[in-house]
């Protein structure tokens, strides 16, 4: 197996040249479930969010606290398993308060974000008994006060605050800038104007803040950055209003390997740098310690994450260009036409043989942007029929898939031990007609 293949340690290669994935063949498993099939480690899930808690438990005591973004992948059994880890989550929409409660999770350890809350999303979280609301702006504060008074409560919520921090990272997940749509910037003097008109509030607690400055960073720089403005801060509205901030929500987790190009990363290491900085920040500002919490997501699930697909054919345009096209594409992967998101394909099926051919990895949709990779490495020998991998498909793959053509989205087979389940159904034919009239 070439070195470039080894983004994580969960993948290798037999003797039969057979990709193995958390230790199972890839072969055995596609003709099991069938492909395109969404495999998740369970183990290297589990890992990942023991790595979090661990991190913030030794960096902040029981001020350390991590929520699990469940927008990287939502489905009941992710959330099973961040409660039987003890964990909290984020959630952003309706639809994942509610698998999250219908997967039995404790709500009350639930974040909930958005900048653009519905009455009915309101109204339908306060009724699962969501823990906190992450507030993005005026109307919202209005809306849920004027909800929470309807409902006799008391609703805790913290203010999206935007420091105006540049993570150097994809513009589209890019959310810390001031001019973000996210939040109320520091710079402009909107977040403490939102801060004091939440102060008024009768039906509303605040909590804290929260931030988040955007997805894919590898070193701990850009927290540093927001922790020094958010304390700042939160020490000039202690000042000012006498406000004792309880919680500081720091934002999403830690960058993950989709290609041998990204830098391993020591995630408790640099939980371990915040973790001093935040002190250190604290009691230069002479402020009580918040509970500190951090959102990782795909951090947790990615590199856990695999697609299998199926070639159907290999097109070759003598001088110009080789296609091979799987049996999935843009409808179980959009990133790469969405953000140019690069990943590690290989040949699952073919692993021991010489990678000599330059091909385009396309999907089987009826649309010329289908494109899952470009010039990738792939053997001359392929085959209709051979097992291509996709590889660190966990975040976002799943949660983004689609039926644009009306192609079914893939079934979800969880791996544990060196067994595996079903956590997710392949879609039918009959499901994507279900709704019709």
């Amino acid at each position: 197996m070439r070195n470039t293949d080894r983004i994580c340690e969960n993948i290798g290669v037999n003797e039969d040249g057979i990709l193995l994935f958390a230790g199972q063949n890839a072969a055995d498993l596609a003709n099991q479930y069938g492909t395109p099939l969404f495999l998740m480690d369970e183990d290297r899930i589990r890992d990942r969010m023991q790595t979090y808690a661990k991190g913030m438990k030794d960096a902040f005591g029981d001020y350390g606290h991590v929520l699990y973004a469940s927008k990287a992948a939502s489905f009941k059994r992710i959330y099973e398993l961040a409660a039987e880890e003890g964990i909290g989550v984020d959630v952003v929409s309706c639809g994942e308060i509610a698998t999250a409660y219908r997967a039995g999770f404790p709500m009350e350890k639930t974040c909930f974000h958005s900048n653009n809350k519905t009455d009915e999303d309101i109204r339908y979280a306060m009724e699962c008994g969501v823990g906190v609301f992450v507030v993005d702006n005026c109307e919202e504060l209005f809306a849920i006060e004027e909800i929470a008074r309807e409902k006799g409560i008391v609703q805790p919520i913290l203010l999206r605050i935007t420091p105006g921090i540049d993570p150097h990272t994809y513009a589209a997940v890019n959310t810390g800038m001031v001019d973000s749509k996210f939040g109320s910037a520091i710079e402009t003097g909107q977040a403490e104007q939102i801060t004091k008109l939440t102060l008024t509030f009768s039906n509303i607690k605040l909590q804290g803040f929260h931030c988040h400055v955007g997805s894919q960073v590898f070193d701990s720089d850009v927290y540093l950055q927001s922790a020094e403005v958010m304390i700042a801060f939160i020490a000039d509205m202690y000042e000012k209003l006498g406000f004792v901030t309880e919680k500081l929500d720091l934002g999403g987790g830690y960058g993950v390997r989709y290609t041998a190009d990204d830098p391993q990363i020591d995630i408790a290491a640099n939980i371990r740098q915040v973790g001093q900085t935040v002190k250190d920040l604290v009691a230069r500002h002479n402020i009580p310690m918040p509970h500190i919490y951090m959102e990782p997501g795909r951090s947790i699930v990615a590199d856990a994450g695999m697609t299998l697909y199926t070639m159907g054919s290999l097109k070759r345009i003598p001088g110009y260009k080789n296609y091979v096209s799987v049996d999935g594409g843009m409808t179980d992967n959009p990133r790469y036409i969405l953000y140019g998101s690069r990943y590690t394909l290989l040949p699952a099926t073919q692993m021991l043989a010489e990678r000599t051919m330059v091909c385009d990895v396309v999907g089987r949709c009826c649309e010329s942007g289908d494109v899952i990779q470009e010039n990738v490495m792939m053997p001359d020998t392929l085959m209709r029929g051979d097992l291509i991998a996709c590889l660190t498909t966990g975040a976002y793959n799943y949660s983004m898939a689609s039926n644009y053509n009306r192609i079914p989205r893939p079934p979800v087979v969880m791996l544990k031990n060196g067994t595996s389940y079903v956590a997710v159904k392949r879609e039918t034919l009959e499901d994507i007609t279900r709704l019709d009239v």
